[in-house]
């Protein structure tokens, strides 16, 4: 068998997050009403009615278009894309086809072999959702609920190689939509969508050969898995003597099998022209200056500087930077702790994700602040109180919201430093263990845990380990 390149290219539909739809005031994410109770006559499309455009919807594709490192363009057009499907109840959809909202642009993919891979965006560009369709007991059901959500559709170059980097362009894109504020990026939800064209060729070749298309596929784990098995087809297919045909193809995530749906469209199916009620959307070169100027520190960039500015190795770097609130956090964090970065660190990639985890929450969500964190680790540090005292304080701080110090005030949560009052707590235990004290003379040294957890039982847990062990190392030792 030759070897093969499986080339790979994404259509993404990213819902943005606006209150409303593009083109009317009902509200854009209907994902839990009945069906076709979020409808008017705009974004049902009944005859003589004028859209209008929602000026929030431009302003969060621009800034996505900018994260993209693409050009926002100062003069943008919305187009007619006429077909007709059951869903789509005006019979075309509003979209823009040849002077988008963004131009150009990529991501780039860390690879786990430390190489990056750019992936180019060959459009960017604004449109409306359409309908839902569904068969049940045998009829054609429509739910018009999701006509007019606002969406941006992403198309890449073919610039990805297999079903695993497909994935991770997608975790990719979903931080970055997430981190940016421009959608929630669900995709069980339908927030985030994506389409994947397939195509192969011998290795070493340059042409690109007749692609399909996969489309339903809702979830990124099926995208990784269907982008395999159409790949294998093909192989298989071209091996035969076969040829692949231009097809879209229909995912069955249940099955895990692909099935033909329909001949794939091209771009003069669908007879493009200029949308004529609305107005070309304009913006001026300060809205676009404030566009690129007001981006946060992007995802990688500040992987990176956590890497270097914190001495973070890439693990720990990748997962604090995994969510915006989740580095915002750290970084405050930091700024409030006194020791190193990396104690800080470990705390919130272990106590504090476990917290975050039970109560399902984020981290810019926590009644425990960032300030918090950093003064129960800094009573751990400075033996105010042990390690198990400063986890359960994590919860305590959320529960009440009171200050970490009042905690260990209140409750007598603090560590018994005081050298007279443990010598004589020592002194009695001591008393009370000949025989242990006698073997551990004889050298037996190891009975030193021994009487360390002693002590910790007589305390409650409340002696300084590190005082402790000096005092029994003293009265032990003694002739």
């Amino acid at each position: 068998m030759r070897d093969y390149e499986v080339i790979i290219g994404l259509e993404t539909h990213i819902q943005l997050n606006t209150e409303t739809k593009i083109f009317c005031s009902c509200k854009a994410d209907s994902w839990e009403d009945e069906p076709n109770t979020n409808i008017c006559p705009v974004c049902s499309g009944l005859p003589g009615v004028l859209p209008v455009l929602n000026a929030e919807a431009v302003r969060k594709g621009a800034i996505l278009a900018a994260a993209m490192h693409a050009q926002i363009n100062p003069k943008s057009y919305f187009d007619r894309k006429n077909y007709f499907y059951p869903d789509l109840p005006k019979g075309y959809q509003i979209s823009q086809f040849d002077k988008p909202i963004g131009k150009g642009g990529y991501m780039d993919l860390p690879m786990e072999n430390g190489d990056v891979r750019r992936v180019r965006i060959h459009n960017l560009h604004l449109e409306e959702d359409a309908g839902k369709t569904k068969t049940e007991h045998g009829m054609r059901l429509l739910d018009f609920n999701r006509c007019g959500v606002p969406l941006v559709e992403m198309v890449t170059e073919p610039d990805l190689r297999s079903g695993d980097e497909a994935a991770q362009y997608l975790i990719r894109l979903r931080q970055l939509l997430r981190w940016i504020g421009v959608s929630e990026a669900d995709m069980e939800r339908g927030h985030l969508r994506c389409d994947a064209n397939v195509s192969i060729r011998e290795c070493g070749s340059t042409v690109l050969n007749t692609k399909t298309e996969i489309k339903n596929v809702n979830s990124i784990d099926s995208v990784r898995q269907a982008i395999g098995e159409e790949a294998k087809r093909q192989i298989e297919l071209v091996e035969s003597g076969g040829t692949v045909q231009s097809y879209t193809l229909d995912w069955d995530a249940d099955r895990g099998k692909l099935s033909k749906m329909r001949s794939k469209e091209t771009e003069a199916d669908y007879r493009y022209f200029r949308e004529p009620d609305l107005l070309p959307v304009v913006l001026s070169s300060e809205e676009i200056e404030a566009v690129y100027t007001g981006l946060p520190e992007l995802p990688l960039a500040r992987r990176a500087r956590f890497e270097q500015e914190y001495q973070l190795s890439a693990y720990d770097a990748e997962i604090l930077t995994s969510e915006r609130s989740l580095s915002d956090y750290y970084e405050a964090a930091v700024a409030a702790f006194t020791g190193e970065a990396k104690t800080v660190a470990n705390w919130m990639m272990n106590d504090l994700s476990r917290l975050l985890n039970e109560l399902g929450k984020t981290a810019d969500q926590l009644v425990l602040k960032p300030e918090n964190l950093a003064e129960i680790i800094s009573m751990v540090d400075e033996g105010k109180i042990n390690a198990a005292t400063g986890k359960s304080l994590l919860k305590k701080v959320e529960e009440t919201g009171k200050a970490p110090a009042a905690i260990v005030e209140d409750e007598g949560l603090g560590l018994i430093a005081d050298s007279d009052a443990l010598r004589s707590q020592i002194e009695t235990i001591l008393a009370g263990a000949p025989d242990e004290v006698a073997i551990f003379r004889a050298g037996k040294e190891s009975l030193l845990g021994w009487f360390v957890g002693q002590v910790m039982r007589s305390s409650g847990g409340k002696a300084d380990p590190k005082r402790t062990r000096e005092i029994l190392l003293e009265l032990l030792n003694k002739d």
